[in-house]
């Protein structure tokens, strides 16, 4: 899966499809991921707030890497 990530919701979307493709349950997969059930609601809800470094977790417990690629310029 690749996913163009230009907002917060983009990688809530991307964590959403991937707990669900597992068949994990909000509640399992925030357990899985070390975090608050409510966090993961509002990452997978696309709440433009949520901390960085809980947010690379998730990715990271449910096996998704987040990559940098540069464009040329201007915003194309």
């Amino acid at each position: 899966m690749k996913i163009r990530v230009r907002s917060a919701s983009d990688i809530g979307a991307a964590v959403r499809g991937r707990r669900k493709t597992d068949g994990l349950t909000l509640v399992e997969a925030a357990g899985l991921c070390n975090v608050n059930y409510r966090f993961l609601s509002n990452l997978e809800n696309g709440k433009p707030t949520v901390r960085m470094d809980k947010v690379l977790d998730v990715l990271t417990a449910l096996g998704l890497d987040l990559s940098i690629t540069e464009r040329t310029w201007p915003n194309a």
